[in-house]
């Protein structure tokens, strides 16, 4: 079926979907739609990479477009100001950079690299004008795509995004000592510390200034809305780890929510992958009974004051761009090169990554 049935493109493009990894309701229930600024958005991005030095030139020109990057982006922040997508599209580009340099300091034993750029990352974050110049372009580019992200919303709202990516460094930490010292977590271990390595509440944090405005804490912290947002990063975390079973089982992988279950509950990899396929739809079907109770909850914060309609109005954006976000990450990895594991001439080896500009000669 067409990818972009309500696409801003003039063409649509026909995806062939492995029938395991198809998902019905997703196509029927969750109508696609992307950012009118998205073409844009996928020029200026492009460009950003090779400024920063975070891809090599040749890498840019043959891949950066093909790795769909902006366009996941795009199809989840609908409403944004261009300004806020376009730093929230390079940044989600900075953090799959920084994804693939930690993925290479564990493939090749670089425990000492990859402490150092951890205790850069956290400096960064906290004080991000002083590394906009930093010689590491990882380092340099999340100082310049956080800088950007905390011009938009209070000293409040920056603290809070900058809490909750400090916590993710940590998860990546967690992950690097499991992957190296071949620890397969359990279940309940392995889903709290997705939660972190997939970084559940920087995306949710990032549907307020594409909202316009800081939530309060009682609105974030209410059953209604967090459910629903716990909902949609779950399905998107369950969702890449089924389709990356299979590669991930073959690269000897230890983070994958079917590798926890065959290890430590005893499936078989086809009952594993069965039973993550149920998960996933059923945070298909939670999150429609979450988000009408979201919407219900959002309807309530109008009182009649200007403050409560406004209130109201920013709830409902971020509700539709949870909703956005399933059909945005479905997509994705089917489109993407990132996943598209058996066109790489080495499976270990993303094309797309630069091993010299990682610390490796």
């Amino acid at each position: 079926m067409p990818a972009f049935p309500h696409s801003t493109t003039s063409t649509a493009t026909a995806i062939a979907i492995p029938p395991s990894l198809s998902l019905p309701m997703i196509e029927a229930a969750f109508p696609r739609q992307l950012h009118p600024y998205w073409p844009r958005l996928q020029e200026k991005t492009r460009t950003w990479l090779l400024e920063k030095r975070l891809m090599p030139a040749d890498k840019v020109e043959e891949y950066a477009d093909g790795l769909c990057y902006t366009d996941l982006m795009a199809g989840y922040y609908l409403g944004a100001p261009d300004e806020v997508l376009q730093a929230i599209a390079d940044y989600s580009a900075w953090f799959f950079v920084w994804d693939d340099r930690h993925d290479r300091d564990i493939v090749h034993r670089r425990p000492a690299a990859w402490r150092r750029l951890r205790g850069r990352l956290h400096e960064a974050l906290d004080s991000p004008r002083n590394h906009l110049h930093h010689e590491d372009p990882v380092v340099a580019g999340l100082a310049d795509s956080v800088l950007r992200l905390y011009s938009f919303l209070p000293r409040t709202w920056n603290e809070r995004f900058a809490r909750h990516f400090h916590e993710v460094i940590e998860a990546y930490d967690r992950e690097f000592r499991n992957r190296t010292e071949g620890i397969v977590p359990t279940v309940e271990e392995y889903l709290a510390l997705r939660r972190l390595t997939f970084a559940h509440w920087i995306w949710t944090d990032l549907l307020e200034p594409s909202a316009g405005q800081e939530l309060p804490a009682g609105v974030r912290k209410h059953p209604a809305y967090r459910r629903a947002a716990l909902l949609s990063q779950e399905f998107a975390a369950w969702y890449n780890d089924l389709c990356s079973l299979p590669k991930e089982i073959a690269g000897d992988e230890v983070h994958n929510l079917g590798i926890s279950l065959i290890t430590h509950e005893g499936l078989t990899l086809e009952e594993a992958v069965v039973e993550v396929r149920r998960r996933v739809e059923e945070c298909i079907t939670e999150f429609l009974a979450a988000e009408r109770e979201a919407v219900r909850f959002a309807d309530g914060l109008d009182d009649g004051t200007l403050r409560g309609k406004e209130l109201s109005i920013a709830v409902r954006a971020c509700l539709t761009n949870m909703r956005n976000w399933f059909s945005s990450v479905y997509w994705f990895h089917h489109e993407s090169g990132r996943y598209m594991v058996d066109s790489w001439d080495d499976r270990s080896t993303p094309p797309y990554v630069n091993n010299e500009a990682a610390g490796e000669k």
